[in-house]
């Protein structure tokens, strides 16, 4: 990639779209590689321009494969948009699998390093020790509010004390006569520094909408993920509520349970209010037994594990032109060196692969891989076609807006924070990561239904790149914001937990940013950081019930 010092960038040698760097005016003359082009329209930053004419049906190439078709004249120098490509990508299959050759980046200076973490009795290790409450239909979901707000306030998990504040000091400037907008904000409250749980990081609520009603393949679906984050290695033990004439029964759970993980032995209370009678016995049942689990949660320490324990999903969101320039390479890169020292990272949303499926297959280690990989994305393809939906329908109206014109030229972009190491595992949603290694999960472009499915898989951090801003979280694993350009960084300063926007500037290079990453992912396990969604509670949680979600 050449350096970003200069106001346009090619990012791949066969390249014929060339990316602003720089807001560019028509009529404005730019170099590159000792060749001079004078630009036929505005281009904002984050877009793209032809580097020659096009023709109608012309391909047009980013990231060294075609991510469109011309669909009228493209003059050189004119602006890239929607009314003058369609979507386009290159054709793919396992009989064109090519062998794959991978060069693993330097990790030297992170080899023996250790985070502090909780080490589980099944050997995973854990970058939280959280207590869950988690309802197994929606019913239970008003008894899980009614614990939350007793829970964290008393016991020092309420960190968004200032808006309480705000609404107090608000209803006294109504009663004195003060004008409201002379209101300031209150100051933000400070965590707790003693809690009377110290080796408990959150009790955390999986507030949904399903459990019944729909198919039993929903509920079985369902029963599937929470399993999976009552296993997760960053729980320490979880209540489960049920009601108990929903869909979705206790031995789903159970079952579902036992086949993830049949040396089970965390805490598990599960109660049923029906059987329990009124809704005060079932409170008064639920929070006896969650202040029960507390108390063995906190005997849990955390102690010197090998970096080759991090699980680390990569994700993008509310993306952007920069996105496949700056953050994403450098998760990527990031995500190759943990991969070197043994570690894992999980790649989701199978609808943003879409033009880099060739790449993929590629990749895959073993040729089973390669046709799972396929397998899955056909039948994704085949479920959106019967809906009258296609997976081209990814991009927002705000990806679009800031460069990212059709699915694959997001897709592309998208892919680069899976760097370019082997894929050892393909998993269908929610199926656990088993192989050390980059892995593929099959999951939607949605934000948190992506999410969601990352920690169901076992990831114990998230890396989380925006170039628009999103304050996503997940409720047990720590999700990092990772801005891809300075101006998000210095407008969301409260969401974001690193800017690589250094990179656009030409102040800092993708390996020295991997790097920062990394000792940022090191900081985080060991808790002597939170991430910023931690420090808000945003704890977001979609099961995806499967169907078409883009």
């Amino acid at each position: 990639m050449e350096s970003t010092s200069a106001r346009i960038l090619r990012i791949h040698p066969h390249d014929n779209l060339l990316v602003a760097l720089r807001d560019l005016k028509a009529g404005e003359t730019v170099t590159l590689e000792g060749r001079t082009w004078t630009l036929a329209t505005d281009v904002g930053a984050k877009h793209k321009f032809a580097e020659h004419a096009f023709a109608p049906g012309e391909p047009v190439k980013l990231f060294g494969v075609v991510v469109g078709k011309a669909s009228q004249p493209i003059a050189a120098g004119e602006l890239i948009h929607t009314y003058n490509i369609k979507h386009a990508a290159d054709p793919f299959s396992v009989a064109a699998k090519k062998p794959y050759g991978w060069h693993a980046p330097d990790a030297s200076k992170f080899e023996g390093r250790t985070f502090r973490g909780y080490r589980r009795s099944d050997g995973r290790v854990g970058t939280r020790n959280h207590w869950l409450v988690v309802p197994l239909v929606f019913c239970e979901n008003n008894n899980l509010q009614v614990m939350r707000e007793a829970f964290l306030r008393e016991l020092g998990y309420a960190n968004n004390d200032k808006y309480a504040n705000l609404v107090r000091d608000l209803l006294s400037a109504r009663k004195s006569g003060t004008a409201l907008k002379d209101v300031p904000m209150p100051a933000a409250g400070k965590i707790p520094e003693n809690r009377p749980f110290p080796n408990v990081d959150g009790i955390k609520f999986l507030y949904h909408s399903l459990g019944c009603g729909g198919i039993e393949s929903d509920q079985l679906a369902l029963c599937e993920l929470l399993a999976a984050y009552i296993n997760h290695p960053n729980v320490a033990g979880a209540t489960v509520m049920s009601l108990g004439c929903q869909k979705a029964q206790i031995s789903m759970l159970l079952d579902k349970l036992k086949a993830i993980n049949p040396a089970f032995d965390k805490p598990l209370h599960i109660l049923e209010t029906q059987k329990i009678g009124t809704k005060t016995g079932m409170l008064e049942a639920a929070i006896r037994a969650t202040f029960e689990g507390l108390v063995e949660a906190d005997k849990c320490r955390r102690t010197p594990e090998s970096i080759a324990h991090l699980t680390v999903g990569v994700k993008c969101g509310a993306s952007d032109g920069f996105s496949g320039v700056s953050a994403n390479p450098a998760v990527g890169m990031m995500s190759d060196k943990l991969v070197t020292l043994g570690g894992s990272s999980v790649l989701a949303e199978f609808p943003e692969l879409v033009g880099v499926e060739q790449e993929m297959i590629d990749r895959c280690v073993t040729d089973d891989l390669s046709q799972k990989f396929v397998d899955l994305m056909a039948r994704y393809a085949k479920e959106a076609a019967a809906v009258g939906a296609s997976m081209d329908m990814n991009p927002s109206p705000g990806n679009i807006r800031d460069g990212l014109i059709t699915d694959a030229i997001k897709s592309c972009g998208a892919a680069r924070k899976a760097g370019y190491a082997p894929i050892v595992g393909v998993l269908d949603y929610p199926q656990q990561v088993t192989k050390s290694g980059l892995n593929l999960l099959c999951t939607p472009g949605n934000d948190v239904e992506a999410t969601t499915g990352q920690a169901a898989s076992g990831c114990n951090l998230i890396l989380f790149t925006t170039g628009l801003g999103t304050p996503t979280g997940n409720p047990v694993t720590p999700t990092l914001k990772i801005a891809t350009n300075h101006a998000l960084a210095a407008k969301m300063p409260d969401i974001i937990d690193h800017d690589c926007g250094g990179i656009i500037d030409g102040e800092s290079t993708l390996d020295s940013e991997s790097d920062a990453l990394l000792e940022l992912c090191l900081r985080v396990a060991s808790g002597e950081q939170l991430a910023r969604a931690e420090v808000y509670n945003q704890d977001d949680f979609i099961p995806w019930k499967r169907g078409v979600s883009l």
